[in-house]
Formats: C-alpha cells, structure tokens, sequence
C-alpha cells in the first residue's frame, strides 16, 4: 500500500505545467476585487477540497465571505456518508445558483472519476455564469477535465484496494490542493520571502509563529516585535511597516495602496 502512494506524487509531478496555469489565471481573476474561491465535491474528494479551502483563512487571512463550499450531501457529508448525493445534480446547480456565482469567482472541482454527475453539474452551471473553472480529475480525458477551463489531470491508475479513491488518488488530491491553493495565495501576496505574513494569530502557537516571523524579517527583538504586534492588533505585515519605522496610519495607507503586498508596501 505504501509503495502504491509513490504513484499519487508522480501523477502530481506530470500536472505541474497545468497546475501553474491554474494558479496564474486564479491569482489573476481574484486579485481583481472582491471574488470567491468556491470549491466542489463529493465523497472524500468534497471532504479534501473542504479541508484544503478552510485552512486559508488562519493560514493566508483569506477573508472567510469569500470562499464558499459545494458539498453533495451538504455539510453533514463531512462526517458521514452520503453516497445517493453525489447523484443530485438539481442540488448542484441550485447551490451554485444560491451563491450567485459570477465571471468574479473562481470554482474549483474535485472528483476522482471525473465523472460525479453532481460535480459536473456544479461545475457547468458555475461556467455558463462566467466563474473561472479547474477541475482536478484522476481519469484523464474525463468529462469534468474535458469541460474546464484549466484541467489538472493526476492519472494515478488502479487502486491497491480496487474502487477506493480515498487511497492513492486522494492522496493525489490532496498534494495538487495543496498545491493550487497555497500558489494562488503566493500570487495574491500573501506570502513573503518564504514565510506566512498574513497568518492570523488566534492561539497561543500562532501568536508565537508571528512574532518569530517578525523578528525574522526585521531584526528586531522580541519585546519590540512584540510591542508592534499589540499595537497592530496581530497584523505581521503592518507590524513590519511600524518596526521599519512608518507610523501606524501611514503602514496602514501603504498597505492598502499596494493591495496587501508587503514588498510593495517596503519599497522592495
């Protein structure tokens, strides 16, 4: 079983070209304004896309009203199985309908087979309405690949355990996800020089990860980067524009100015 998971990373490796093509058009279509990264599924693959799109908010401060879930089962399919689900391709389009997808938004559809009539049905009507659409799809040539804008195919073949997509090709969903989205953040500069910026600190493990990140960046000790973390309400990226000697207001204005990117907003 271990060796078979060797397979689900190579498969991510022959994705790579259209995986940074996903990304520069996603970074791209959201860095615009005020659009959402939506993420569909069903099975584990919706549980994986779930797990990847909640993790940007503490991680990236992605703003929460702007990511939104198309879960077949809805969320109690988070915890329990719902396999009839993934058959409902009225819920699908009714759900993308209730979000009010628009040529803003960014829709991104998970399914092993490529195949799940509720996926494919999310993921046409997210289309007709104009949302940019990746499908990430482990049976090449498939139907949800097939009819989006940027396929990412991740051909991982049998499973160990015959039918189990939660075994090798999660596995390589997973990795693409991971992938995809932290490249999309990249984009959007919410990372810089390595290390993550915009993390929100809301426990005592993060608290103490901002202020070794600030430190990193800055030079400055603990109590003086602790001083600007309090004074910035947790905000490393203007916590660094204090320490680089900028009064709160002015870090804020140039913040804004250059849309979040801290290198912009340092001159470098």
């Amino acid at each position: 079983m271990l060796e078979r998971q060797t397979v689900a990373l190579a498969a991510v490796w022959t994705a790579l070209p259209a995986l940074e093509a996903a990304v520069t058009a996603a970074a791209e279509r959201l860095g615009r304004g005020t659009g959402r990264l939506v993420y569909t599924g069903a099975g584990t693959s919706g549980r994986l896309a779930v797990q990847d799109g909640v993790e940007l908010v503490p991680t990236f401060s992605w703003p929460r009203e702007r990511l939104a879930f198309v879960l077949a089962g809805g969320e109690a399919a988070l915890t329990a199985s719902i396999e009839g689900a993934e058959d409902d391709e009225a819920a699908a389009r009714a759900r993308i309908a209730d979000l009010g997808l628009a040529r803003a938004d960014v829709h991104i559809a998970v399914a092993a087979s490529g195949t799940t009539p509720f996926v494919l049905a999310a993921q046409a009507e997210a289309r007709v309405r104009g949302a940019l659409t990746i499908a990430i799809a482990n049976n090449p040539g498939s139907p949800l690949l097939a009819a989006a804008e940027h396929a990412v195919a991740l051909p991982t073949g049998a499973e160990f355990l015959a039918g189990s997509t939660r075994m090798v090709a999660g596995t390589a969903q997973k990795i693409a996800l991971n992938l995809l989205s932290t490249g999309i953040m990249y984009g959007l500069k919410r990372v810089y020089r390595g290390r993550m910026v915009a993390v929100v600190p809301t426990n005592a493990k993060l608290r103490a990860r901002a202020l070794r990140i600030l430190c990193e960046l800055t030079g400055a000790g603990e109590e003086a980067a602790a001083m600007a973390l309090k004074e910035t309400g947790g905000d490393v990226r203007l916590a660094v524009l204090r320490l680089d000697g900028l009064s709160l207001e002015e870090a804020r204005r140039r913040l804004a100015e250059a849309r979040g990117d801290l290198r912009q907003a340092r001159g470098f």
